[in-house]
């Protein structure tokens, strides 16, 4: 049997090459909203002690670009944790994890069994985790966790793509608005009407009390 010849074999691998680039950039035309679980949402059954659907099956049928975002329809009985640290991860707990690496996603209810709708965009390349640490972290080790590999597709959009805020710094305290003491020089104030007055009074008292004579010229 004859052996294909080297130009057939350069075609069949340029036409290869030529259909996977096509494939990508035809995956990266748009940014693409994926609700978790599908139509099975994030939730976990405790009664059953199961996940709605398998995450990480879910997550392996998935094209994850920058600018994405997952959708988590939830509740408050599940938590959304998204690192970028695998050992958290595979911990299920977020206890000692970094504020820089692990971040917190909830809707701001403290009752059980309020629906949320929880949006988390993609911005980091690369690895990223996502875990329920609820019910002691029994429901990530039950399942209701998955790791994704977010790829740059068309990049950040503009309103993802923005510099950090400025850190936060106390305000300079208000000046001080009350009255300075008047300052005194030789026992007598600096304002000079006033002390005079004082003094002529004070020196006709004693003149008074002394009785030494009626006209003093000071």
């Amino acid at each position: 049997m004859a052996s294909p010849s080297p130009i057939a074999v350069n075609l069949t691998v340029m036409a290869l090459f030529i259909t996977a680039v096509a494939s990508a950039t035809q995956a990266a035309t748009s940014y693409v909203n994926h609700t978790v679980g599908g139509d099975a949402g994030w939730f976990f059954n405790s009664s059953a002690n199961i996940t709605a659907t398998d995450y990480s099956k879910w997550a392996a049928n998935q094209t994850f670009n920058l600018g994405d975002y997952l959708i988590f329809r939830t509740s408050s009985n599940e938590t959304v944790f998204q690192t970028y640290n695998e050992t958290t991860y595979k911990s299920c707990s977020a206890d000692d994890a970094l504020d820089s690496d692990t971040f917190q996603y909830d809707g701001g209810f403290d009752q059980l069994g309020q629906p949320l709708s929880i949006a988390v965009p993609l911005t980091i390349e690369g690895p990223n985790y996502y875990f329920s640490d609820a019910d002691d972290g029994v429901q990530c080790q039950q399942g209701m966790a998955f790791h994704i590999t977010v790829n740059h597709g068309l990049g950040l959009p503009p309103s993802l793509n923005q510099p950090p805020p400025p850190p936060y710094s106390e305000p300079p305290p208000p000046p001080d608005s009350s009255p300075s003491p008047l300052s005194t020089v030789g026992g007598r104030s600096n304002d000079g009407a006033v002390g005079a007055v004082a003094d002529a009074l004070l020196v006709i008292g004693v003149i008074i009390s002394s009785g030494a004579g009626a006209l003093l010229v000071i």
